[in-house]
């Protein structure tokens, strides 16, 4: 899913959690609000808290898209039906969506 069609959906009114794959240190750099921080490193530990999301669209984004690809077909093996991975990244939601995130 681009950015684009998320913030399109968003906009709709449809409920879809946002989670940020990426390390701490790239958050502390650029984040989109209102995004669900679980880091790759930790989805297994932190699968459980994330199953109240189960029947809720996910659209997951890194900075350029590799990890959150990883990280959507963990959800998906996982038992998350609607998961999508953000293509670009949040790379490409700075150049599309908001140009005040930071671009690294």
């Amino acid at each position: 899913m681009t950015p684009r069609e998320y913030v399109r959906r968003r906009d709709a009114g449809e409920l879809i959690v946002l989670l940020d794959c990426r390390t701490a240190s790239e958050r502390d750099i650029a984040s989109i609000a209102g995004a669900v921080h679980v880091p790759m490193h930790e989805l297994s530990a932190r699968l459980e808290g994330l199953r109240s999301h189960e029947a809720t669209p996910v659209v997951v984004h890194c900075h350029h898209g590799a990890r959150s690809l990883q990280v959507t077909a963990a959800l998906r093996q996982a038992g998350f039906d609607d998961v999508h991975s953000m293509a670009g990244g949040i790379h490409l939601w700075s150049l599309d969506i908001d140009p005040s995130v930071a671009v690294y």
